[in-house]
């Protein structure tokens, strides 16, 4: 069997959860990634990073080779439908994870799986093979009368099963079974420290309970979403991906669910996504505001005030936390585990926690200007702002790894240099409106230096565009923020002139590139895919520029490269296969903007709407 024949594509993939972790379920009906009890924690279903020794849960039909197979997730919510349909039969398997509820231990997780008969007959196998802490630990197996325990030295997965189960010779359990029209069988794993108590099946009652529990939950949830326009499908999709996306006990929004997915199949570009990224908070709170979510917007800016108030030993801010706030993310490579496809490393940790990003300032500070307009921040955040915008003005013309994070080194980068206009832009703007005290001449002061500097190096006349860094001739799809940001104006020439050349240069088709391949030596081999999160940027300057149709058609041909549920990975290959971590809330952050703004115009230009309607930065 060849790597391809192993691996189902990344995009074949649906995500279900509960607020404290994640699965990711085929449409193939296997469990190939889920780390317990929470999104950081080590992998018990591994198979996506290895598919002989990472583990996976699987419920399926014993003979695929004539089935058909779909996947639609139940309306407004999270709750997973796949399908297998074939002449002899037609059967659907539901997934769900309860909501983990306030209070109960931290291992106690739940994912519950039921198989359904439409029509016909089928037979079925099932495979549970759990894989502890990355597959690097061994456990036992006891089976029982009710299902079987799987034993570890940290904690306990209980399978509960209605029909009898048997060992397999991999750490795993098995059974076939054929189910006719109409008939239902309901199987729960569930981890817990306790390893003494035996599964038990879960009966009818319990069943319904805990699935009208969930889609109630969901459908009560996403009742919230205000957004109503166009595309509210997908701005809806998005938002309960971001929600999935969330630890419920902090706030904190993982920038995907997943670690070393590549960005080219067999490539090292391979890194774990599953912390906390501040470049994502000011996409978060405007994307959460703008559709009404404001309890989760909230939440993630209390997550964002303790940042502030837990800075490192320099006084700063790092480019990522845990989802705690833990500050020290260790990267290490699990080599044992061959990859994605053989795509190796498998990282766990991030090294680039201890990078110098001067960007990260000006989306803190754009963050904390978007929610102010929602709710006056404390004074005390205020006192630790001012202490953050201190050490800025000492280091803002420093060189830095910037937005990509490159390992190539440190260079005078066109976006980390706008986001600091955008950090000392954003605290006028509060001293402005709250009359607190603060050296506002002395911001205001470098605010015009940096605006003149990105005007005067970051602009390639030559190139007639602003380029990556100064003294490059590169181009940038980053530097379609200087508009979103405000920092241009929607009719300035040299952005339009700009966008001209990131469409000439980066774009295919409707898909944009980061940048061209080799312009900032980022320090490692191989190709990456186009990023999605760049080409709903394109999508939003666009809708700002007054060109709607091209933005609509651009925008249209997006929505279609999205998986079969409406997920989005971190980067989209030429031929439309989904590349690195999956999903990733970056893209589906921008996805919402561009669909807001995009609609708004759309409103405006048709007289349905007034130009400031429901503008957080107003």
């Amino acid at each position: 069997m060849s790597e391809e024949q192993k691996y189902l594509p990344i995009e074949d993939y649906a995500l279900i959860g509960n607020l404290h972790t994640v699965a990711l379920v085929g449409k193939n009906g296997s469990i190939d990634w889920c780390c317990l009890p929470r999104f950081d924690a080590p992998s018990v279903f591994g198979a996506l990073l290895d598919a002989e020794k990472g583990g996976f849960f699987r419920i399926a039909p014993t003979e695929m080779s004539d089935i058909r197979r779909q996947q639609l997730y139940l309306p407004e919510t999270n709750i997973l439908l796949t399908r297998f349909l074939s002449q002899e039969g037609v059967a659907e398997v539901t997934d769900f994870m309860p909501i983990k509820e306030v209070g109960t231990p931290t291992h106690d997780h739940k994912i519950i799986r039921s198989v359904t008969m439409v029509h016909g007959s089928l037979s079925f196998t099932l495979m549970c093979r759990p894989a502890f802490n990355y597959a690097r630990d061994e456990h036992r197996v006891e089976l029982s009368e009710g299902g079987a325990t799987f034993l570890h030295q940290d904690f306990h997965l209980r399978l509960s099963s209605p029909i009898a189960l048997e060992q397999d010779e991999q750490g795993g359990v098995k059974a076939t079974f054929t189910l006719h029209k109409d008939e239902t069988l309901h199987f729960m794993l569930e981890s817990s420290k306790d390893g003494k108590q035996a599964p038990q099946p879960i009966s009818e009652k319990a069943y319904h309970t805990a699935f009208h529990q969930t889609s109630h939950y969901w459908q009560n949830w996403l009742s919230q979403c205000r957004y109503q326009g166009r595309w509210r499908e997908m701005v809806q999709r998005s938002a309960l991906v971001l929600k999935l996306l969330t630890y419920a006990p902090t706030g904190a929004i993982v920038a995907a669910a997943t670690t070393s997915l590549p960005e080219s199949i067999g490539g090292e570009r391979n890194w774990d996504y599953r912390y906390t990224w501040i470049r994502d908070a000011s996409f978060s709170l405007y994307s959460l505001l703008t559709l009404g979510l404001t309890q989760e917007a909230e939440e993630f800016m209390g997550w964002l005030d303790d940042r502030c108030h837990q800075l490192n030993d320099g006084g700063m801010l790092q480019p990522m936390y845990g989802i705690d706030g833990e500050q020290k993310l260790t990267e290490i490579t699990l080599d044992h585990l061959e990859g994605y496809r053989q795509s190796r490393p498998v990282r766990v940790g991030n090294g680039a926690y201890t990078q110098t990003q001067l960007d990260i300032y000006g989306e803190m500070m754009d963050a904390i200007f978007i929610f102010n307009n929602h709710e006056a921040i404390s004074y005390d955040l205020w006192l630790n702002v001012r202490n953050l915008l201190d050490w800025l003005a000492e280091h803002w013309q420093e060189p830095d790894e910037g937005i990509w994070e490159v390992r190539g080194g440190p260079k005078h980068f066109l976006h980390s240099r706008l986001m600091s206009w955008v950090a000392f832009d954003r605290a006028i703007r509060i001293t402005r409106d709250r009359g607190w005290p603060a050296p506002t001449e002395k911001w205001v002061e470098i605010r015009s230096q940096i605006y003149e500097q990105i005007m005067n190096k970051a602009w390639n006349e030559k190139e007639q565009s602003f380029v990556q860094y100064y003294g490059s001739d590169a181009i940038d799809a980053s530097a379609l923020l200087l508009m979103i940001t405000n920092f241009t104006g929607t009719r300035e020439p040299r952005m339009l002139s700009t966008i001209e050349r990131i469409k000439r240069q980066l774009s295919e088709g409707s898909l944009v590139k980061r940048y061209t391949q080799g312009a900032a030596d980022d320090g490692l081999e191989g190709q990456e895919g186009t990023f999605s999160a760049c080409s709903f940027w394109l999508v939003e300057d666009l809708a700002r520029a007054g060109r709607l149709d091209e933005a609509r058609l651009r925008l249209e041909k997006l929505l279609s490269y999205s998986n079969h549920v409406g997920l989005y990975a971190e980067e989209i290959s030429p031929a439309g296969v989904a590349l690195g971590n999956y999903p990733q809330a970056f893209t589906h952050l921008a996805l919402i903007t561009a669909c807001y703004h995009l609609d708004k115009a759309l409103n405006i230009h048709l007289g349905r709407a007034h130009p400031s309607s429901q503008n957080l930065y107003d």
